[in-house]
């Protein structure tokens, strides 16, 4: 039995849900997401309170938590947002904004321009990225695609990393004499 489906996702003032044929459509003060609706899974809205989901068929209880997990991430989104930062460590690791696109510096012979989708925004202080927008998969996945241009490396630490991400060092060459 699903633990997550069970629970409630309660709705923040200004927050509306529209059950659709094939979606729900989730509205708020930043935005409106649509979210997918599965067969078997029946939600009920608690009079702008709360929404839980109920499942139908023991077919279908793979879905129950899934469905209740997407409905959560998108009544977030459009009351507060989602962030991830980002930050950059090494020598002449740099970010900047020209208008709303990403400029990163990062050792190559060229600088790697980040254009964002709709939806998404950057905004950067020093060597801090932070991308935001209403929707959670959006923001992660641009945040992948920027942290894999330059991924961390183990030796120095260099490249770009998670807000708080711990890099695991490892030692380098131990420059020992010559073998006899």
């Amino acid at each position: 039995m699903s633990r997550i489906g069970k629970q409630p996702v309660t709705l923040p003032l200004g927050v509306t849900i529209e059950p659709q044929l094939r979606e729900y459509i989730v509205k708020g003060s930043k935005g409106t997401l649509t979210v997918p609706r599965f067969e078997g899974v029946v939600l009920t809205v608690e009079a702008g309170k709360a929404a839980t989901f109920t499942c139908e068929k023991d077919e279908n209880r793979a879905l129950w938590g899934l469905s209740r997990s997407l409905l959560q991430n998108a009544v977030i989104g459009v009351s507060t947002g989602w962030t991830k930062t980002m930050e950059l460590h090494g020598v002449g690791m740099r970010a900047a904004l020209q208008g709303t696109t990403l400029n990163l510096s990062l050792g190559f012979s060229h600088p790697v321009v980040v254009e964002p989708p709709a939806g998404i925004t950057f905004s950067v202080e020093k060597n801090t990225v932070t991308v935001s927008g209403i929707d959670r998969q959006l923001v992660g996945e641009i945040a992948a695609q920027i942290r894999k241009r330059r991924k961390p490396e183990p030796y120095k630490g260099k490249g770009i990393r998670y807000a708080g991400e711990y890099v695991r060092r490892k030692a380098g060459k131990t420059g020992g004499k010559g073998k006899k």
